[in-house]
């Protein structure tokens, strides 16, 4: 496929198609990585950045249904013991 590059500004721009967007799971606001490889231009979604606090919304003790409950343990089974 060939596009045209066109001026944004004092920036370039190429508009990457609908179809092509929607196959590669991209949307308006995606980050994505820009590197040179010798003479070619590639440009890659970036990893999602995570964070502990999206990441845990909602989770409650209840939910936890006894993940963390260290008196059903007789006894140590690895590192977990604290001095």
């Amino acid at each position: 496929m060939q596009m045209h590059v066109t001026r944004w500004g004092n920036s370039l721009g190429v508009r990457i198609p609908k179809a092509l967007a929607q196959r590669l799971g991209m949307g308006e606001g995606a980050l994505v990585e820009v590197t040179a490889e010798g003479d070619r231009l590639v440009l890659e979604l970036a990893a999602p950045a995570y964070r502990l606090e999206d990441l845990l919304v909602g989770m409650t003790p209840e939910a936890m249904h006894g993940a963390l409950d260290w008196e059903e343990w007789d006894e140590e089974v690895g590192r977990e013991a604290v001095p």
